[in-house]
């Protein structure tokens, strides 16, 4: 119960600041100005940190040059697959350990 009071004068309270802060025409555009501001600058920084997330270029592409990396794209990934066989045999012999016990 008290903290639906506190939420509720919480809201009160920036229901009334932005009530006040939006009153003049200037606050409102400079209020609309920094928003903008804000968005670009964030939309920036996250492209930015997007871009240096994969420095990889050469992966994955199977050239004379590198045959470490073309094995490795000519074999593909089976460790998932090595994972998921293994899982449903030691699933197989505890089901046939339960029944023949």
């Amino acid at each position: 119960m008290k903290k639906r009071w506190i939420y509720s004068a919480v809201g009160a309270v920036g229901a009334g600041a932005a009530a006040y802060l939006l009153k003049d025409e200037s606050r409102r555009t400079q209020l609309k100005e920094k928003a903008k501001d804000l968005s670009t600058s964030m939309k920036d920084s996250l492209q930015k940190d997007h871009n240096n997330d994969l420095p990889v270029e050469k992966a994955g592409v199977p050239e004379v040059d590198s045959i470490e990396n073309t094995k490795m794209v000519d074999e593909g990934s089976q460790f998932g697959v090595q994972y998921y066989n293994q899982v449903k045999e030691q699933d197989a012999e505890e089901i046939e350990e339960k029944q023949n016990a």
